[in-house]
């Protein structure tokens, strides 16, 4: 109770938070255009765009705001999403699970020359489980299982892929 009160009493420079961090510059109003998808799978760039401006806007270290206010553009590339499946063929299963591997690249410009101000590739994987039936010589029978299953964890990973961006391009400057 006394180590409390001392702690309160002293105004220790502990705080919440990391306030040190800044983006590359110090610039602090940042433009996030929806990122460019090179991908064969439609829609992703939306849930990667989201996740990066979600990160900015949690933790307050820039202001997203449109292309004419902004000092620096956050440009994000899908670069690809690849998918793997395995199973038992030897018991006549054609898969148990599938693994999503997602590679995404983001780069911060200077929006006034367009000069590269920090540039990182990320890249995450997910594994989920394929549908199943009763009847083990037959496997992955629900399409739209797998579908929702597969955007549900490529909706996972963007969140911490952008997690990690924008703590890694907000690190130490």
């Amino acid at each position: 109770m006394m180590v409390c009160a001392f702690l309160a009493a002293s105004g220790c420079a502990y705080r919440l938070g990391s306030p040190d961090r800044s983006l590359p510059g110090g610039y602090r109003q940042v433009f996030v255009p929806v990122f460019k998808n090179k991908s064969m799978e439609p829609g992703i760039e939306v849930d990667f765009t989201n996740a990066l401006i979600q990160e900015f806007e949690r933790a307050k270290i820039a202001r997203v705001t449109d292309q004419h206010q902004a000092e620096i553009i956050a440009l994000g590339v899908i670069e690809a999403v690849d998918y793997s499946s395995s199973g038992r063929p030897e018991e006549g299963v054609l898969a148990t699970q599938y693994s999503v591997v997602i590679r995404v690249s983001v780069t911060l410009v200077r929006n006034t020359d367009k000069s590269v101000v920090w540039s990182g590739s990320f890249s995450g994987e997910r594994t989920y489980v394929a549908p199943q039936v009763k009847a083990s010589v037959i496997n992955t029978v629900n399409p739209l299982y797998n579908l929702s299953a597969r955007r549900q964890n490529i909706g996972v990973a963007a969140a911490k892929m952008m997690a990690e961006a924008h703590d890694r391009m907000t690190e130490n400057f």
